[in-house]
């Protein structure tokens, strides 16, 4: 449905976490409930009996030991006199032996039988109980999504943008936790596709799009759990753009970047430390990047997909599991150990005999539907000991993941079959051991560590040197980021001056906008702070000009203003700055933390 027909509440916040502090529960379901409990309670006495049917096993075989020590000793003296008035007292003990078994046996079919129904009841109640148990916290989606229609109409005012919010399946549940958890990650892809996605009404007007831009928030169900979907008809992602920065940040070379494909290069965005050119203020970053957003939906459990066409708009594409209480896990056996691999990144598996693994550039590779499909043995990745060569069987399973929009395979040993785990998340001392998301108890008793699947992408994409980090020079290492400070005031521009400088920076400064226009050309800067008002030439002037220079296309703008109002912010977005920073809530911290996202 339209923004118009959901319930609007205030819109969300980023500083405090959000909670859902009540649940509404229909009676029907505590009624449901009630009746578990009270089977369970029934099973429960049931099963107090098979303690006392054991006791008085354990009776019947003491009383059973004391008559065998007699028995043995009569056995003796028949040996040693070979009487033949014993030999009735034989036959008697004989008979009360074969009684005694028969006995044994009845009873023990009887503990059986009755521990199999037992069993069966307490299986049953167990299941109604935990599936009640979790619709109690079931929700709609609609009391997240109904955050946002206020968040996006009072941005796109602030912005003077013409937004149409659309919602969509308001109703599909999921857990209250993931509701919880889903909250920061929504807002901030919203405010993203509304900031960076959604041109001003004259630019779609140019481009013949309506004056109104849409961005579509909508939640659907799919068998692996829920998929959430942030879509706008905006300008969709600057490919030269992304490709700019990952070189200018060092993320990959210039040789890489021509060799990517645009899914790779999409991908590029959720890399830690990327940011284009975009406003970091209030309204779009607050300093968190797509990284943040992408490690949130990973502790969820969940992938993170991107989609873009240039002029036509992008998609983001969350794919989360409806309840984090248990997890469905393909074990795989590496030599005598299985790992757990959530099946919901599981493709496919398939047997390859070891000669059809061939080498590509380097990399690991079997052919996989006319498709060359890179790969890794998990023993590898997980830093195990191989097996000796003479043990290596002539077939391995390739376990095919997807996640991200990316498919890359996992050679093991064998697969041994799926299984519902209660994943159990690692103690402090496993917090920081890269692949491994937790640990489950197998029915078998054994520990089995369930793997991380984009840990495992990532650590398969390094080991291919798919994405190598660049390493810097030590010459560059040692270089200070050059920073152009421009600010008429002489006691603001010292205090910046001496702020930045205690950060690690080297300042050059200018006295107005005309003046740092003028050094600009002098030597290489790595960004540019700047006052608005000024004398000759304010910033707001300083910053269109430094735009409308193709040498400066990347430099990074910072403006440092008395300013405040949102057509001040606007104007600035316009002009090309990637972030305004009001003086009259000036914080250092403030300024650092956007020079070091920046820069």
């Amino acid at each position: 449905g339209v923004a118009g027909q959901a319930a609007e509440a205030a819109a969300p916040t980023a500083g405090a976490e959000y909670r859902i502090d009540t649940v509404r529960v229909p009676t029907r379901n505590l009624d449901g409930l009630m009746t578990h409990a009270g089977e369970l309670m029934v099973t429960r006495t049931r099963i107090a009996r098979r303690l006392g049917d054991a006791e008085a096993l354990l009776d019947f075989w003491e009383e059973w030991n004391r008559d065998a020590t007699a028995n043995r000793s009569a056995l003796r003296d028949v040996e040693n006199h070979g009487r033949e008035a014993d030999l009735p007292k034989l036959a008697a003990m004989e008979e009360k032996h074969q009684a005694r078994l028969d006995d044994l046996g009845r009873r023990l079919a009887r503990m059986r039988n009755d521990s199999y129904e037992d069993n069966a009841r307490l299986d049953a109640v167990c299941d109604k109980l935990d599936r009640g148990v979790r619709a109690m916290r079931m929700l709609p989606a609609a009391t997240v999504l109904n955050l946002f229609p206020r968040m996006v109409r009072d941005i796109a005012r602030e912005e003077g943008k013409d937004v149409e919010l659309l919602l969509e399946g308001g109703e599909i549940e999921a857990d209250k936790h993931i509701l919880e958890k889903l909250k920061d990650p929504l807002m901030h892809m919203v405010r993203n596709a509304i900031d960076h996605g959604i041109e001003t009404p004259a630019d779609r007007e140019r481009t013949g799009k309506p004056r109104t831009g849409s961005v579509r928030l909508s939640c659907r169900q799919s068998p692996a759990g829920i998929v959430v979907e942030v879509a706008d008809d905006g300008r969709g992602l600057d490919m030269d753009a992304i490709k700019r920065v990952a070189a200018k940040r060092k993320l990959s070379s210039e040789q890489e970047l021509a060799a990517m494909t645009p899914q790779q290069l999409r991908a590029l965005i959720f890399v830690s430390g990327f940011s284009t050119r975009g406003f970091v203020t209030d309204i779009s970053g607050r300093g968190i990047g797509l990284d943040v957003v992408r490690a949130n939906v990973e502790e969820l459990k969940g992938t993170l997909e991107m989609e873009s066409q240039a002029g036509r708009g992008s998609t983001f594409r969350l794919c989360l599991p409806i309840t984090l209480a248990t997890t469905r896990v393909l074990l795989a056996a590496v030599g005598r150990r299985a790992y757990g691999v959530p099946v919901d990144v599981v493709e496919t598996s398939l047997r390859v005999q070891r000669p059809q693994v061939f080498t590509i550039e380097g990399r690991s590779t079997v052919a996989l539907q006319g498709e060359a499909l890179s790969v890794a043995p998990l023993h590898e990745l997980l830093e195990l000991r191989a097996e000796a060569p003479r043990d290596a069987p002539e077939m391995v399973i390739c376990i095919v993941l997807k996640t991200g929009g990316e498919r890359l395979g996992l050679l093991v040993d064998d697969v041994v079959g799926e299984m519902e785990v209660v994943v159990k998340p690692p103690g402090a001392l496993l917090k920081r051991v890269r692949n491994v998301s937790g640990a489950a108890i197998l029915g078998t008793g054994e520990v089995c560590m369930v793997l991380a699947p984009q840990d495992l992408v990532k650590s398969v994409r390094k080991r291919l040197g798919m994405l190598p980090p660049k390493a810097e020079s030590p010459a560059a290492a040692r270089r200070k980021p050059v920073i152009l400070l421009a600010e008429d005031s002489i006691t603001t521009r010292t205090q910046e001056k001496r702020i930045l400088e205690s950060s690690g920076y080297e300042i050059v400064t200018a006295v107005d906008g005309l003046e740092a226009w003028e050094k600009l050309a002098s030597r290489t800067f790595d960004a540019v702070v700047s006052d608005i008002e000024m004398p000759n030439m304010d910033g707001f002037a300083l910053t269109e000009r430094i735009r409308q220079d193709k040498r400066y296309a990347d430099l990074p703008v910072i403006l440092v203003t008395t300013l405040s109002e949102p057509e001040d912010k606007r104007r600035g977005l316009e002009c090309g700055a990637n972030a305004f920073i009001t003086k009259s809530a000036f914080d250092q911290s403030v300024l650092i933390g956007t020079l070091q996202r920046l820069v």
